[in-house]
């Protein structure tokens, strides 16, 4: 049995911990992991080596991936399914683990039906995927979040600014509400609850009144300010799945509530620094208990289905039933945001 691994999208903490547990099942199994290099970009030009015991040796605890990742989408290159049908072919590829968020999910789910016996494991710092309750990567993105949040309380303070940090989240608000709380962000504005700028401003000149001359807002990149028709974006180029690059609210924030307010206001855009460094401990035991099971659903030969966690179980469920399914904020979280901006 030949296993081929890959990472699509973005990067994120845990990805090695997955790569890691793989090899040390399958090699449990008489099996071999064929690495592939740069997601589907890798598979349509046949970028492929086998990986052994040695080569993922104590990688768990690494960030990235040891693969390279892409965006690149096989159904958007002329003949891409038939290439990588014909990698498949060539390299003697048995089954297919793909690690990546919806885009790169979507596209193992229509690659399996035309023929190709794929598994799936989700993973993204948005933590936007349905029928998994956390995503690898995402617990390690709020730590590095809040911790960043947390810091700029003390200059904040100094200076007596309010301070905007854009976080990650293109349509879900998970890592800015989290690591808004975890942080002690006083305003958090995230894109399942546009916001009002009026409202904002408001309660700085409240916490102001109070004599409480600065403030923490954590912004996602997507949030959406009511009178506004469209997201604030850094550039209308969209990628091979069809995504602008959002970006851009925290500067349109930062003037805004100066003009309104008078109060010095300052922009920090977090950008990849989220994704980076090494996984917490909760992304290495989730993305080794991940890899131990997306193995054993290729022994069962339970094709078609993703390592989920539901709880604190892992599971399997279909692909087909949990792309193209956004996972959101619920309403009932919308309170969280503002337990700051009360004090």
């Amino acid at each position: 049995m030949k296993i081929a691994v890959m990472t699509g999208g973005g990067d994120c903490p845990g990805l090695n911990a997955i790569i890691q547990a793989i090899v040390t099942r399958a090699a449990e199994y008489g099996y071999e992991v064929l690495g592939v290099s740069g997601g589907y970009l890798g598979l349509l030009n046949g970028d492929i080596k086998l990986l052994s015991l040695e080569d993922v040796e104590d990688i768990y605890r690494v960030g990235g991936t040891i693969l390279g990742t892409s965006r690149t989408n096989p159904f958007k290159t002329k003949d891409g399914p038939q290439k990588v049908l014909g990698t498949v072919k060539k390299f003697g590829i048995d089954a297919l683990i793909a690690i990546g968020g919806d885009d790169t999910l979507g596209a193992a789910h229509e690659l399996s039906k035309q023929g190709l016996p794929t598994i799936g494991i989700p993973k993204t710092i948005d933590n936007d995927l349905s029928a998994t309750d956390y995503s690898v990567g995402f617990q390690t993105a709020v730590d590095t979040a809040a911790d960043a949040i947390s810091r700029l309380h003390t200059t904040a303070k100094s200076h007596q600014r309010v301070i905007i940090v854009e976080i990650m989240g293109r349509y879900a608000g998970w890592l800015t509400l989290m690591a808004g709380l975890a942080g002690g962000a006083h305003i958090i504005l995230i894109p399942e609850q546009p916001f009002d700028i009026d409202s904002v401003c408001k309660v700085i000149n409240r916490r102001e009144a109070e004599g409480k001359t600065y403030t923490i807002v954590a912004v996602a990149e997507g949030a959406k300010p009511k009178r506004l028709e469209d997201f604030v974006t850094v550039s209308e180029e969209r990628d091979e799945f069809g995504h602008v690059r959002l970006g851009g609210i925290a500067q349109v924030l930062e003037k805004e509530i100066a003009k309104r307010t008078g109060k010095e206001a300052r922009s920090v855009v977090l950008g990849h620094l989220q994704r980076g460094g090494s996984p917490n401990s909760f992304d290495r035991i989730l993305g080794i208990r991940l890899g131990l099971f997306a193995v054993d659903l290729i022994k069962q030969k339970k094709f078609g289905y993703a390592a989920c966690l539901k709880g604190t179980e892992i599971v399997p469920v279909k692909i087909e039933d949990m792309v193209g399914k956004l996972r959101t904020v619920q309403e009932d979280l919308f309170e969280l945001s503002g337990v700051f901006s009360k004090t």
